[in-house]
């Protein structure tokens, strides 16, 4: 029979039926139990979806229990089409078209002066 040393802390260990049966099986007094773990696990795959989720009335609820608490609106497509000149001042204009709050933000058309001054890219 079991051990009286033997440690039966909750969740450490095993409980007194599974060592007592061990201890049968090891003296052939029990049969070891057979495991199909493929039969099992196809078994198992009955009870992974429940008969609600397979009907309409899941879909339902999956889209209720989802639906966003605001209404979304769609977002207003811009299209700008920049031909390609090579003047600083079109991209400049283009980006004020875009974003006309970020025009004066600090950056100092000295700071861009400069940079032009520098050199092109790819010269």
């Amino acid at each position: 029979m079991a051990d009286a040393t033997t440690d039966l802390t909750p969740g450490e260990g095993q409980n007194f039926d599974a060592l007592q049966a061990t201890e049968e099986i090891s003296a052939g007094e029990q049969k070891a139990p057979k495991v199909n773990i493929d039969a099992d696990y196809e078994a198992s795959k009955e009870y992974s979806v429940s008969d609600v989720d397979r009907s309409s009335q899941g879909a339902e609820a999956a889209a209720a229990a989802t639906a966003p608490e605001h209404e979304l609106h769609a977002a207003e497509e811009t299209k700008f089409e920049a031909e390609p000149t090579g003047d600083p001042s079109d991209f400049r204009a283009m980006a004020q078209d875009l974003r006309p709050d970020a025009a004066n933000t600090g950056d100092s058309h000295d700071l861009i002066q400069k940079a032009f001054e520098k050199g092109q890219p790819g010269q």
